[in-house]
């Protein structure tokens, strides 16, 4: 099916015209018509080639690297991969599920609009925990939510984390991954909530940090909040764990949700403190972290009817106030439906994906251009009417390891 394309650790198919112009030539000579092929390892030298290669899509390197040896050589050696982290700025996927059973689907790549099918590791069923930053994925199940592994899904490169501490069946969870781009160490945060027991206004919080530096995790805070709840949405943006909190009480549309700003590196407490509203009456918040700005998408709830959204739009946090970058064009969204929570949403550089649950259809938001526009239809159809599809966006980077 046009679009789509198969994925493995050595190469890709179909990805000949990103390099056909650098594999060889031939001319003939003038002395007995002789064939000479002029090999472009004879012309170039090593530091050349490799600038030339680091500029193809990340999918080209692997179809690069099974050209010849020499090839493979440089695109496997750390000094090209410090040239393509340096030279190409990389557009993130969306890896999309397309079995609400098995851990299979298909990542989609916006430069060379492709459908990749490729093999996640580590996890084990699409309703796990996932976080993404910088080239890394992290997943935790969610049964325990004590098993975590962090990998890199292009190279398939993975490691298992220690179990976590505090509460080991809590009832809500939110899982965030920070990746430094210079060290490339990272940070990896749980908050998790849990109902009081015989008391539905109150619940026990508290935030779990994992540092890949000393390999150690531990419980930055615990804390009883009244009247709110932890959720399953958070990120890391610029050293602050932003997650949302929801209420236990009765209020207005405009109080249902809040947004939580924890410093990790002052810890400063209690949180109701740090509380930030949220943009009018919101549902579905998903939060994501685009270049150091805290984004949200949510969808726009009726004032009379919270559990009906009547668009969905994105904003971005500036001090403690939202500005609203885009509201979803009403053609695009039919395709999502009304009701509460009906799309997932994630993004990274200057892309936002949503998708909906109930279709394999993925729209793109580009934040500098302001436009809308929806991927490459995905190789996959819906078989039945109850089946559901979500996702999560990444960094395809081959030169981050775990």
């Amino acid at each position: 099916m046009e679009g789509e394309t198969s994925w493995n650790s050595h190469c890709i198919d179909d990805m000949s015209k990103d390099i056909g112009e650098f594999d060889s030539f031939s001319e003939l000579s003038d002395e007995g018509n002789k064939e000479m092929i002029i090999s472009v390892d004879l012309i170039l030298p090593d530091d050349l080639l490799e600038r030339i290669l680091a500029y193809l899509p990340i999918a080209s390197i692997f179809r690069a690297g099974s050209v010849c040896r020499r090839w493979h050589e440089i695109v496997s050696s750390k000094r090209f991969l410090w040239n393509f982290s340096h030279f190409l700025s990389q557009k993130p996927w969306y890896f999309m599920f397309t079995s609400s059973d098995e851990p299979v689907g298909y990542a989609y790549d916006p430069i060379l609009r492709k459908w990749y099918s490729i093999e996640l590791p580590c996890i084990q069923t699409p309703n796990w925990f996932i976080a993404s930053s910088c080239g890394l994925v992290c997943f935790m199940d969610n049964d325990s939510r004590s098993e975590l592994h962090v990998c890199n899904p292009i190279t398939k490169i993975c490691k298992k984390l220690q179990e976590p501490p505090g509460i080991k069946f809590s009832d809500y969870s939110a899982l965030s991954l920070s990746v430094s781009r210079t060290s490339h160490n990272y940070t990896i945060s749980i908050v998790k909530s849990k109902q009081v027991p015989g008391n539905f206004l109150q619940w026990d919080l508290s935030i779990h940090i994992y540092d890949s530096e000393t390999m150690m995790w531990a419980t930055s805070l615990t804390e009883v909040l009244t009247g709110w709840r932890g959720g399953d949405e958070s990120v890391i943006c610029d050293g602050v764990l932003y997650f949302l909190i929801y209420s236990t009480g009765v209020g207005t549309p405009e109080n249902r949700h809040s947004l939580v700003a924890y410093n990790l590196s002052s810890r400063s407490s209690p949180l109701i403190r740090s509380l930030i509203p949220v943009p009018g009456p919101l549902t579905c918040g998903r939060l994501m972290n685009l270049k150091g700005k805290l984004v949200m998408v949510g969808g726009i709830g009726k004032p009379d009817r919270p559990d009906i959204i009547k668009g969905i739009g994105i904003w971005v946090l500036n001090g403690r106030n939202w500005v609203e970058v885009g509201r979803m064009p009403h053609k695009f969204f039919q395709g999502f439906g009304e009701l509460d929570d009906v799309f997932a949403s994630s993004g990274t550089d200057n892309l936002v994906y949503i998708q909906s649950y109930g279709a394999p259809a993925l729209l793109v938001f580009d934040m500098n251009q302001k436009l809308w526009k929806w991927s490459l239809k995905c190789p996959v159809s819906k078989k039945f009417p109850l089946q559901l599809f979500s996702g999560f966006c990444f960094e395809p980077r081959l030169e981050i390891a775990p």
